[in-house]
């Protein structure tokens, strides 16, 4: 894809088998420069290798994306040891037992509050936070990109999972906030939903009666893989999407089918 060559990419959130660490993979093969940043920092580092030992150009990182003060020193070190930043891939979660687990088995009436605060303070405000300081840096180079996770979730309604659901849906403003006040700055800010993706905590956790009914729902012939994401990404970040600003884009075997 044109102009990703040693383009400056953060990816917040990036363990091995998931979605950052298939991003980052493609973003260094189309020859970027990856920071690949997640709380489990060995396991940050793990992909990082992965990288390197394919000849390409990645650096580790440590980042508690809850933490605004550790957001921002992540995207500040990130600026000054390499020289800037082109694009942040806002992507961490908290999928534990304990948060995600049990979201994934209560409703509004009763989800436990600690868990409805903690995935808030994940998946929005810790985006909120990768937005609010990776802007400056950007609009200092008067271009880049920013491409927040979101999920199909926030469209389908379901019974469970309010908690993530709603932080999502908030993704959702924050992305096309983020794209109205950068856009004439020359930085870019779109959102991705996928569907079903069979990242390797979905594969292990998942009995494969769960994964053939989740394949049912879909009209496509297969479940989602994190490289379907990550080329998405790439194209995002990529000069070929250069025109595309504010957009949700699902990407989910037609699950959802928006107009």
């Amino acid at each position: 894809m044109r102009g990703l060559d040693q383009k400056i990419c953060v990816i917040a959130g990036a363990a091995p088998g998931n979605i950052g660490a298939a991003t980052a993979h493609r973003l260094s093969s189309e020859g970027a420069i990856v920071v690949v940043a997640d709380l489990n920092s060995a396991a940050a580092q793990a992909v990082a290798d992965e990288i390197k030992a394919k000849d390409g150009h990645a650096i580790a990182g440590q980042v508690d994306i809850s933490s605004e003060s550790s957001f921002e020193e992540l995207l500040k070190r990130t600026a000054r040891d390499l020289g800037g930043l082109d694009h942040l891939f806002n992507v961490a979660a908290d999928l534990s037992a304990n948060t995600m687990g049990r979201d994934s088995s209560s409703d509004v009436t009763t989800v436990p509050i600690e868990v409805w605060k903690r995935t808030i303070d994940v998946t929005l405000s810790g985006y909120m936070y990768g937005t609010r300081h990776a802007l400056p840096l950007m609009f200092a180079r008067g271009s880049g990109s920013i491409v927040n996770m979101m999920s199909a979730t926030a469209w389908l309604g379901e019974s469970v999972r309010v908690s993530y659901a709603s932080a999502k849906a908030g993704v959702a403003a924050l992305t096309r906030h983020t794209a109205t006040i950068g856009g004439k700055r020359g930085v870019r800010c779109n959102a991705v939903a996928p569907g079903p993706v069979l990242t390797e905590a979905l594969l292990r956790a998942m009995p494969d009666a769960e994964r053939e009914k989740m394949l049912s729902d879909i009209p496509s012939h297969r479940l989602g893989k994190p490289e379907d994401i990550a080329a998405l990404i790439a194209f995002l970040f990529s000069d070929d999407g250069e025109w595309i600003n504010g957009q949700i884009i699902s990407i989910d075997g037609g699950l959802t089918k928006r107009a």
